[in-house]
């Protein structure tokens, strides 16, 4: 780029990570390259909670310069807050947060806003939602009911104001909203007419699509057929599956086209968003795969994680398993955790024919953590986590059915069995005394031999492929987006460090879309325990047994894992679709 931009991000994780998104952020901002180009960095947030510490409203790593509520006042935009606030009725905190990349240690400075939106003033924002109707079609009053919608609407204007005191037009300022959190403010800026801002929707999904697969029981193996049929006949999401805009995410989403650009993080995103709406057949989206971190360790390394493990598993279920699997992940259906349990049904055949034992350790909660006193009384009491009770401090409710499904398993299967932690964090302190004090997060990454990621929506998957470059084996699915970055990089070439599982693949594609419309949770079921059947083989025949073993799988998983970092990323696809915002001369309403 001639000059070096602003890029504001707006996002709901600004100040820490909930999902894939922080770590986008902290991949994005420590980049070398990114750092290089990009000579200024703004997050924009809502203010979620006051409940921390003055010192810690923007989180760890940071340093509060401006909050009227705490009386901090360290900043010459100071006098522009403090007019703001009294314009809007909002609460501001500004100050600077430290992103670090824990492998190479590169560390990146970007400024923070955070606003608090809960008493603002509706004038003006009402005035603003007038004119994204006219201009795009939002019709707001649908929707400004549902909190969710609601906040990241009023922080558009108030946003924009904000930018219009703090930045200039002397190097371009590129607004890159995060999925459809970001898209108001995007959407804003498109209407202001004293700045030249340039805009940029970050799809990390694409939220109707997986609402679809996710509620409907064919999920996965339903959806995509009948998305590639319709794709043929140039038909819509709006005419297979009905009118979705009833739904704000949709209805937001779908205004994404008015953006500069568009970046996708996977390949079946960009065929998603062409689906949505025929709008976006020409609307610039480019594909823009998530990077994965590149870990190069020794063998001596991996085997003492893998000990731990090992140690680990024995203390809860007195056996020493001969193989580790690990699936570290978010409670939620696209996850597809049931599938897990279908492969290890199989393998646990094998294994009992062969003597061999295992323990598949699931670590994925939908709740809040427990603390250090409630796990320690829950262990005492039942046995956590080797046995759970509903109701909190333990199971939530999608805990519950998944536990369920466990509970069935570890019944019927011999010699494999399944351990589910409904926890965050991989210590002593947040799993319990029968951890090893010395175990870490990282362990749980350096020390699986599988990691399983056979999710139903996916769009891209960063935490499926970290394994990677430990010598894990990885299973994943086709419509996972990392599938097509694995793809990508060895050219089409096989390798034995992952395995993409196509639950998609129901044979001659030659039914009608009704016919693919119709898969049921039974068809569905057919093909899954055909499918698990033989990833269970494939498994059973790449499971590293001897020193050599696991010296190939390390290095072979590093090599594809290095091609495949934030740097390189930012490089090939993020940098070069900022640079054409940039570039963006005026702006046509489609």
């Amino acid at each position: 780029m001639d000059l070096n931009p602003t890029v504001v991000h707006v996002t709901h994780e600004a100040i820490g990570k909930i999902g894939g998104i922080g770590a986008v952020l902290e991949g994005l901002l420590t980049s070398p390259s990114y750092k290089k180009t990009i000579g200024r960095n703004i997050l924009i947030s809502p203010m979620f909670s006051w409940d921390s510490d003055a010192s810690m409203r923007l989180g760890e790593d940071s340093k509060v310069l401006f909050s009227s509520v705490d009386n901090i006042s360290n900043t010459a935009y100071a006098h522009i807050f403090l007019k703001l606030e009294e314009f809007f009725n909002v609460r501001i905190i500004y100050g600077t947060k430290i992103f670090t990349d824990p492998l190479s240690g590169i560390s990146s400075s970007s400024e923070v806003i955070l606003i608090d939106i809960y008493q603002m003033n509706l004038e003006p924002l009402n005035v603003l939602k007038g004119k994204m109707y006219d201009a795009f079609g939002i019709k707001s009053d649908l929707y400004e009911n549902l909190w969710e919608f609601e906040q990241y609407m009023r922080i558009a204007p108030v946003a924009i104001e904000i930018l219009n005191m703090i930045v200039t037009d002397e190097a371009p300022t590129i607004i890159l909203a995060h999925e459809f959190m970001g898209i108001p403010t995007a959407l804003a800026a498109k209407l202001d007419e004293t700045h030249d801002y340039k805009t940029v929707f970050y799809a990390h999904e694409v939220a109707p699509i997986r609402r679809i697969v996710e509620q409907n029981l064919g999920h996965d193996t339903m959806f995509y057929n009948v998305m590639r049929e319709a794709r043929k006949l140039n038909l819509s999401m709006h005419d297979i599956f009905g009118d979705q805009n009833h739904l704000f995410k949709s209805a937001l989403v779908e205004t994404a086209r008015y953006c500069d650009e568009i970046l996708a993080v996977g390949d079946y995103v960009v065929e998603e968003l062409r689906f949505l709406t025929p709008e976006f057949s020409d609307a610039n989206i480019n594909l823009t795969y998530n990077g994965i971190p590149a870990w190069k360790i020794k063998r001596s390394e991996k085997m003492a994680s893998r000990n731990k493990m090992i140690e680990y598993c024995e203390n809860l279920l007195d056996f020493r398993p001969d193989h580790i699997f690990t699936h570290v992940t978010r409670m939620t259906p696209s996850k597809g955790l049931w599938r897990d349990l279908r492969v290890l049904e199989h393998l646990d055949k094998m294994f009992t024919e062969q003597n061999k034992k295992g323990v598949l350790f699931v670590l994925s909660t939908e709740a809040g953590k427990r603390g250090r006193e409630d796990i320690l009384q829950m262990e005492k009491d039942y046995n956590w986590p080797v046995a759970h009770h509903e109701g909190w401090p333990d199971l939530s409710g999608q805990e519950s059915i998944f536990y369920a499904r466990v509970q069935e398993f570890n019944a019927k299967a011999r010699n494999i069995k399944v351990v589910y932690i409904n926890q965050f964090g991989w210590d002593q302190d947040s799993c319990g005394e029968r951890m090893q004090s010395s175990m870490e997060f990282m362990d749980i990454r350096k020390g699986s031999d599988v990691e399983f990621g056979q999710s139903i929506y996916e769009p891209f998957g960063i935490a499926q492929l970290e394994p990677l470059s430990f010598g894990g084996i990885c299973v994943i699915t086709n419509v996972c987006g990392c599938a097509g970055f694995v793809d990508a990089i060895l050219n089409g070439d096989d390798t034995s460090n992952v395995i993409i599982a196509h639950y998609t693949d129901i044979g001659p594609n030659n039914r009608k879309i009704e016919d693919y419309k119709a898969i049921n949770e039974q068809f569905r079921s057919t093909i899954e325990d055909k499918l698990s059947k033989d990833i269970a083989k494939q498994l059973y025949m790449r499971l590293p047994e001897t020193e050599e073993d696991f010296e190939i799988f390390l290095g072979d998983g590093y090599e594809i894992a290095k091609n495949m970092g934030w740097d390189a990323v930012c490089q090939k696809y993020v940098l070069k679709s900022l640079d054409r915002a940039a570039q963006k001369k005026t702006y046509a309403r489609q």
